[in-house]
């Protein structure tokens, strides 16, 4: 979940320069829904057998792509003039989908949006409105590995709190043990940017503002930035090579003592062959109190099927509490709305804590209308500083005013 391939600069040239707004077909009672990801939900399969059986004449035909082709296939579709119903897509997404007039907008009641946690609604919202119906939430927290922190001579028991001590733990675990002190993401894929959002988030940072400027390069982002460069020199060699799920394994390996990395990591963890916690992100000099990266996964409606009103309703339906709850418990999200529900489960499993207690601190995934340009422009940033190609500053500068033309 939460992984999609950068889109081809063919597809983004499209999308920007042919104006096509798609041709209007026939009214169809099948609705074509397409999922991301290896196997259909369960829970997604069940729940789309209830609508059908409260809209009869209507079926749902489900396509499942794998995240490397997903949003590549829905997007290259619609602007063909052949658009699939409904999609399972990154945020991300949205704005430059909805730029080129190619989903509808899904506008939320004041109701609808405060029943979310704190910021879900931003990760959809731009021009004042709403554009899909956030399906997955993902919040980041920091895991360490407590055999690695006893054999550096820490204290297992005492994460560290700041980015101060996560590279002076890094820097004693390098030191005195056969294990890399911290994972750092850095191969062009998305979640180098993601990863990086991770420090700018912990500091107070922002990339875009209320107002839509390009804020990149600011003071915190700088701490941010050096700190990343700073903490490299613990990690494992050759950080350009390793997307999250690289890092994750070498960490379940027991060959890394820190990431950062979503609640999924926690079920992947039990039967590790070392102790470990989770715990809040460390927080940098700027930071006003805990935060996190927040990123969304929506369901998006396209346009000119003949059936948008359908389609949206089934997007809907899909997401509202009831369903979206089980959704999540299936997968094992980070859940969408606060509530009795996410007492229980925090009551029962403690370790769910971290990746609730940083959202109100936390800062949305960035909306640009060109989503890809900001992606590339944010990972040649991480790259050159890690790689000792730039400094932090000069990256920042030159990262800032590229993104100026993916607003």
């Amino acid at each position: 979940m939460m992984h999609t391939k950068i889109l081809s600069g063919a597809i983004v040239a499209l999308l920007a320069t042919t104006g096509f707004t798609g041709v209007a077909f026939a009214q169809s009672t099948d609705l074509h829904f397409v999922e991301c990801g290896d196997t259909p939900s369960p829970v997604h399969v069940e729940t789309i057998k209830k609508w059908e059986a409260a809209n009869p004449g209507y079926t749902v035909s489900v396509e499942v792509v794998g995240w490397g082709q997903c949003q590549d296939k829905v997007t290259q579709l619609a602007v063909a003039g052949t658009p699939v119903s409904l999609a399972y897509i990154g945020s991300r997404a949205l704005k430059q989908l909805a730029s080129n007039d190619l989903i509808i907008p899904m506008p939320m009641t004041d109701e609808e949006k405060a029943s979310y946690y704190n910021y879900v609604a931003d990760t959809v919202t731009f021009d004042g409105t709403q554009w899909g119906r956030p399906v997955a939430f993902s919040t980041k927290a920091l895991y360490w590995n407590k055999d690695l922190f006893a054999a550096a001579g820490l204290d297992p028991e005492k994460p560290p709190t700041t980015w101060a001590e996560e590279i002076a733990d890094a820097k004693a675990i390098e030191d005195k043990t056969d294990a890399d002190g911290f994972g750092v993401v850095a191969k062009t894929f998305d979640n180098t940017m993601h990863q990086f959002l991770h420090w700018v988030y912990t500091n107070n940072g922002q990339v875009i503002d209320a107002d839509g400027n390009i804020v990149l390069d600011s003071k915190e982002n700088l701490e941010a930035l050096t700190a990343l460069r700073d903490i490299t020199a613990y990690a494992e060699e050759g950080p350009t090579a390793y997307e999250q799920n690289e890092v994750r394994a070498i960490f379940l390996d027991g060959k890394l003592g820190m990431i950062h990395a979503a609640s999924g990591t926690r079920g992947l963890l039990a039967d590790a062959p070392f102790k470990w916690g989770v715990t809040l992100l460390p927080l940098g000099p700027s930071a006003k109190g805990p935060g996190t990266l927040l990123i969304t996964d929506s369901m998006a409606v396209f346009k000119n099927t003949g059936h948008e009103d359908k389609a949206a309703d089934l997007a809907n339906f899909l997401t509202n509490p009831e369903n979206q709850s089980a959704y999540e418990a299936e997968q094992g999200l980070t859940p969408l709305r606060p509530g009795p529900a996410v007492d229980a489960l925090v009551a029962a499993d403690a370790n769910w804590a971290p990746f609730l207690d940083s959202i109100e601190y936390g800062g949305p995934e960035p909306l640009l209308t060109d989503y890809v340009g900001l992606q590339n422009s944010m990972i040649e940033m991480v790259q050159s500083v890690v790689t000792g190609a730039a400094e932090p500053q000069a990256a920042l500068t030159k990262a800032a005013g590229e993104l100026e033309a993916f607003k």
